[in-house]
């Protein structure tokens, strides 16, 4: 089944892309830097979104449009009174399938099961404004995460398939660490 298999072969990628992150969250001491970390996140979330989008059709994901997209943390950066006029250049995988988008969109929908987590961390350091892309589906949360990989395993038919989603995912995870490490600004 896609969701165990994918879960399993992306394990390194993930853990290195967390403790990343991990880092950065651990940093934040001010609205501005938590809003510089949303700012990587939107650079990632809204490329890696104009990829995967094309093959998001109802017939795939019949809640796609219901679900959090990159312009909740749009909202959230304004929110804190930023915008997003200057990002960190970031690179989304080509995806020219289904497969593919699940793949992408697998690392995406994933960070959700984290952002309460993260929530109470920034909540810890005085921070409350623009958590709504870390708060997710609040209580739903578990639920929509159901519906998403029952999705993605109705789509993956045989192991060559499934590779096509790991791969993908793999890639996924890489290329959002590389927005951490870039410096430069579009």
């Amino acid at each position: 089944m896609l969701s165990t298999n994918i879960k399993e072969a992306t394990k390194p990628a993930h853990q290195q892309l967390e403790k990343i992150v991990v880092l950065r969250l651990k940093s934040i001491r001010s609205n501005a830097d938590y809003a510089d970390l949303l700012k990587h996140f939107y650079a990632y979330f809204s490329t890696l979104e104009k990829g995967f989008a094309p093959f998001m059709t109802a017939a795939v994901l019949p809640d796609y449009a219901e679900r959090r997209h990159a312009a909740f943390l749009k909202a959230d950066i304004e929110a804190l009174g930023f915008d997003v006029n200057e990002l960190p250049v970031a690179t989304a995988p080509a995806i020219t399938n289904v497969l593919q988008a699940l793949g992408a969109m697998y690392v995406m929908e994933g960070s959700i099961m984290g952002g309460s987590i993260i929530v109470q961390m920034l909540a810890k350091g005085g921070i409350t404004n623009g958590v709504s892309f870390f708060s997710g589906y609040g209580q739903r949360t578990g639920e929509v995460w159901g519906k998403f990989v029952g999705a993605m395993n109705a789509q993956a038919h045989s192991a060559d398939e499934e590779a096509i989603a790991i791969e993908t995912a793999n890639e996924t995870f890489r290329r959002f660490g590389d927005v951490f490490e870039s410096a430069k600004v579009l």
